[in-house]
């Protein structure tokens, strides 16, 4: 077994979607990034890379990187399961942690698990994904923007 730990942040902008998760949050802003700021998917992909010995998002995708402009992260994922399979790894479980005092998510939380599940090719009881608040402390609190929380365990053997 193998395991790793991702996080990621961004603040908000007027004039995007929000998504998270894979799933487009029904807001008021989205968030600033380079792609689409997918902060979940992104904490997920570097817990995945770091299980893997592999570094982290910015080293396979960098933001730097005109291609990645935009780009819907859950392509990201899809290419980080790749990489992770060509090593001879396999997906064990997942567990993510949103962190947003605004917008609830509560009502998005199945449909996360559904699609991330699917990007990971493990049935959806392997990925566990919760969302918080910080009770009004912090950037997240102050509603600037939303932080994310990830683990993940990988096995050896193909899927």
């Amino acid at each position: 077994m193998r395991i790793g730990q991702g996080y990621d942040a961004h603040r908000f902008e007027s004039g995007k979607r929000l998504l998270l998760g894979g799933v487009e949050i029904k807001h008021d802003q989205g968030l600033k990034a380079h792609s689409d700021g997918d902060v979940l998917i992104h904490a997920l992909c570097d817990a995945l890379l770091g299980a893997a010995g592999m570094g982290d998002i910015g080293r396979h995708f960098p933001d730097s990187a005109s291609e990645y402009a935009g780009i819907d992260s859950r392509r990201l994922l899809q290419r980080v399961v790749e990489l992770i399979q060509d090593a001879g790894l396999r997906v064990g479980n997942v567990d993510l942690t949103a962190v947003a005092q605004r917008p609830k998510l509560a009502p998005y939380i199945d449909t996360m698990q559904t699609r991330l599940a699917s990007d990971l090719q493990v049935e959806p009881a392997r990925v566990n994904v919760k969302a918080t608040t910080t009770e009004g402390m912090g950037f997240t609190g102050r509603g600037e923007g939303i932080a994310a929380y990830a683990v993940a365990l990988l096995e050896e053997g193909s899927v």
